[in-house]
């Protein structure tokens, strides 16, 4: 009979091959759903992993998805690695966006587009002040940051309906719970004419560089990695395990405000209810499909926004639910942690001793 037996060390290579595992698992699970469903299996994987990568245009529509996963993932790979449990990076995106189209409504025709630099930096500090105040009330009164990071997703989202369907609503927007269209100035550059693509994909690639030198080149980002995880031994050795805390949450909360700014004064051009996408919950699972690193997150958040896009074609073309995007994130990630079961566990083989 099969065992699980513990390893004496954790398997390195097991680290590496266990999110290919999972996704090939997926896979596998993914042809018996649509055979389950009715559907050809060949082309169901067709519009998952073939039609969103097919031509350039492909590429730059997988580039739109991919920037906000990519982006919220580096914060939460820092926060995790810290032990910081930040669930309500989608607050933090939302409240983010809700920032940065306050500026981008103070805006005209006439604008410079130096306004720009303001709605991202303005997306940067709402994402900070709803991370803040996760961080006070852990340092404080020792509130669960899991619990009331997510519950300030709500709050974010109510606060974004109130303001569409009151204050900032559009007056010609024909009842429609949305604020006016942003003006041109306040537009990300797109890197093509004709592609949604923006200079959104460049900030996110240069942030990688930043977040990998910041984990594993500087000693503060060592020092925030141990106040995290053995906040005794980090005060022994006169680390502050606040400080990890502090600048964990501060810096996961500034790159979800980013995102969300990008988005928002993005693709979407003004603020309406369907800010929220989920990209906070499933930059969660990017985080750990990327193993916490930030080149293996740009992997990961490909493939989030190939099932992104996938769930899309597949609503149009197959005639599937909405919530197929979310079935395969699902089984993405309960694929990987069954995986990495054996980074710390290998399978053998035992005889059954015969009573």
């Amino acid at each position: 009979m099969w065992a699980l037996e513990p390893r004496p060390e954790p398997s390195r290579t097991m680290s590496i091959v266990s999110p290919l595992l999972a996704l090939a698992i997926t896979i596998v699970l993914g042809i018996g759903l649509f055979t389950l469903l009715g559907k050809d299996p060949v082309r169901g994987l067709q519009v998952f992993f073939v039609e969103p990568v097919k031509n350039g245009y492909a590429w730059s529509e997988l580039a739109v998805k991919a920037t906000p996963l990519l982006l919220i993932a580096l914060g939460l790979s820092v926060c995790f690695r810290s032990n910081v449990w930040n669930i309500g990076a989608e607050g933090q995106y939302i409240v983010g966006a809700v920032a940065a189209g306050g500026v981008a409504m103070l805006a005209d025709k006439d604008t410079s587009r130096f306004i720009v630099l303001g709605i991202l930096a303005a997306g940067v500090a709402g994402g900070m002040l709803w991370a803040a105040i996760v961080a006070v009330l852990r340092d404080k009164a020792n509130a669960s940051e899991i619990l009331v990071s997510l519950m300030l997703v709500y709050v974010a989202e109510m606060l974004l309906s109130y303001l569409v369907y009151g204050p900032w609503k559009d007056p010609g927007g024909y009842n429609f719970p949305q604020t006016i269209s942003f003006a041109d100035p306040t537009k990300i550059p797109r890197l093509f004419t004709g592609w949604r693509v923006n200079i959104g994909v460049l900030i996110a690639l240069a942030a990688v560089g930043a977040f990998w030198v910041f984990m594993f080149r500087l000693y503060a980002g060592f020092q925030m990695q141990v106040g995290g995880l053995a906040p005794l031994a980090a005060r022994y050795a006169g680390f502050s395990s606040r400080k990890a805390l502090w600048l964990a949450m501060l810096t996961s909360g500034g790159m979800a405000g980013l995102a969300g700014a990008l988005e928002a004064a993005g693709p979407l051009g003004q603020l309406t209810p369907h800010v929220p996408a989920g990209y906070g919950f499933a930059a969660i699972i990017v985080a750990f499909v990327g193993r916490l690193h930030p080149v293996g997150v740009v992997f990961s958040a490909i493939l989030m926004s190939m099932f992104y896009i996938g769930g899309e074609l597949a609503q149009s073309r197959l005639g599937l639910p909405k919530s197929i995007t979310g079935v395969f994130q699902g089984l993405l990630l309960f694929a990987l942690l069954a995986c990495d079961t054996l980074i710390h566990y290998r399978l053998t083989w035992r005889r059954k001793v015969q009573a």
